[in-house]
């Protein structure tokens, strides 16, 4: 049974795939409701697929707020009311005295975090502004990050713990680069977007850094298309946001927008 679930999916994904099927299955044969981590949307999909070919079990996510990128999971048997069920997700408020806050970007607030130990997985989405920060975090982790974030880079800042109607939600900013590419390959819009050399681009994306709408890309003649969204450990990532069209020398026009 497992082999025939794990060729629908990536090597990589195939531990969280044997994740996902114990928690559906033990679920429904436990009668119990079973709440996730944050999931980023690639593992949503995969647990929304797993699910949906289990009539006794349902699912709900929740990142938070609407549109959350990254959400927790209720799962539970069919029969539970999940509507009422409270997500476990709180709102770690970050603010300073320090004007150098309005400097810090999404990178330092997330580094803050993992540098005092918290796993990825612990933290929903990250809402940083020119006045601080609004993280989402599980419930279990929030008083933990109020007692102990006193940092982020060499900033001090102060902390407070506010239920999700308190968050204040900002937009990702994109820096648009406009491109022109021999082909939608990913290896030469990776070189281009974060300066490399084809061959250095090549390297991480072989090394299994590389994810395309977060599952997997270790392939470096991928082709990418608008919508896409590429990322790439220790770089960061972007948004294939349009293909424009050809030069006359036969180049395809692509704009980009790169997070930051």
């Amino acid at each position: 049974m497992n082999t025939e679930i794990h060729k629908h999916f990536h090597p990589d994904e195939h531990s969280f795939v044997d994740k996902a099927r114990d928690w559906i299955e033990r679920a429904v044969d436990q009668h119990r409701l079973r709440r996730t981590d944050f999931l980023d949307p690639r593992q949503a999909f995969i647990l929304t697929t797993l699910l949906n070919r289990n009539p006794d079990a349902q699912l709900r996510l929740d990142g938070g707020y609407p549109g959350a990128e990254r959400r927790r999971a209720l799962i539970a048997p069919d029969y539970m009311r999940l509507d009422d069920e409270d997500m476990g997700i709180r709102v770690l408020a970050v603010t300073s005295g320090d004007a150098k806050i309005a400097e810090l970007d999404h990178s330092d607030y997330m580094g803050a975090l993992l540098a005092l130990g918290m796993k990825r997985d612990k933290i929903g989405d990250i809402h940083a502004g020119p006045t601080g920060c609004h993280y989402l975090v599980e419930e279990e982790a929030a008083d933990y990050l109020h007692l102990n974030l006193t940092h982020v880079g060499k900033v001090a800042v102060h902390t407070e713990v506010l239920p999700p109607d308190r968050l204040i939600a900002t937009e990702s900013k994109l820096q648009e680069l406009q491109l022109s590419v021999a082909s939608m390959r990913l290896d030469g819009i990776v070189s281009d977007v974060f300066r490399l050399s084809r061959a250095k681009a090549i390297v991480p994306i072989q090394a299994g850094r590389c994810r395309v709408n977060w599952k997997p890309e270790a392939n470096p003649s991928a082709q990418l298309k608008a919508g896409d969204i590429v990322s790439m450990q220790g770089f960061g990532r972007f948004k294939v946001l349009d293909v424009e069209g050809v030069t006359k020398s036969g180049r395809m026009r692509v704009k980009v927008g790169k997070y930051v």
